[in-house]
């Protein structure tokens, strides 16, 4: 994407700040605005529209999960999140996805993994993979009932892009999408991306989320056999 790339860093420890403002300014990342707490975060994005902002889980007054659900709802926008933290736990993976984030990073990661990452969600990928999500999803996810908050209104789409959100739940990429419908990879494509616009999702682990908190896909659902599972969520992109 052309033009200059905006972040915001959210952290209540000045030093990570700093040192993150320096990683990125080194690659040509302009720091729009930096904020010690999750109500300080919501603030500077509303104040800045930055493209990409790093959240902090841990933070005084409002945790990184409540301020990115903040930043998701507060209306149409471009800004993509991006948590980071010291603990690789998927419970705070499966939190952060639900609020509206597109990545998770621990802290730790590289300043090359740290730059590429926030490149990659302002392209609009995402940090996790499908097959990721789907097994956060099915851990996590209420399996009593459909939460009547999060449905959406399918209707728009047609049979073959229900059929195709269905399969990407599952955790399929294009080229497996591709090969089970018998459809080129550009077609596919067209789908995702026209399945992301009409829903209004940011990128592919939003649809896998939405899928089954909305019904589209139940917990149990059997995976797709070439599934990989050594992916990893610092490592780790899709493609839309």
């Amino acid at each position: 994407m052309s033009g200059s790339l905006r972040a915001v860093i959210a952290d209540d420890q000045a030093l990570v700040r700093a040192g993150f403002r320096m990683i990125l300014a080194a690659d040509g990342i302009e720091v729009a605005a930096e904020a010690a707490d999750g109500a300080e975060a919501v603030a500077a994005v509303r104040s800045t529209r930055p493209d990409v902002v790093l959240m902090d889980i841990r933070m005084p007054r409002m945790d990184g999960i409540e301020a990115t659900r903040h930043i998701m709802s507060s209306g149409p926008n471009d800004t993509r999140v991006i948590i980071l933290t010291t603990y690789d736990l998927d419970h705070y993976v499966y939190a952060a996805l639900t609020a509206g984030a597109s990545g998770f990073l621990l802290k730790d990661v590289s300043p090359e993994h740290l730059v590429a990452a926030v490149r990659l969600v302002r392209s609009g990928d995402a940090l996790l993979a499908p097959t990721i999500t789907r097994r956060l999803v099915e851990r996590f996810a209420p399996r009593d009932e459909v939460r009547p908050d999060l449905r959406r209104d399918l209707s728009e789409l047609t049979p073959r892009e229900l059929e195709v959100l269905r399969l990407l739940a599952t955790g399929l990429s294009n080229a497996e999408l591709a090969d089970r419908l018998t459809l080129s990879a550009t077609t596919v494509k067209t789908h995702v991306a026209r399945i992301l616009s009409k829903l209004g999702l940011r990128d592919r682990v939003q649809a896998v989320v939405l899928a089954y908190e909305t019904g589209v896909i139940t917990p149990g659902t059997p995976p797709d056999p070439a599934e990989d599972t050594g992916m990893t969520p610092a490592t780790t992109r899709c493609g839309a």
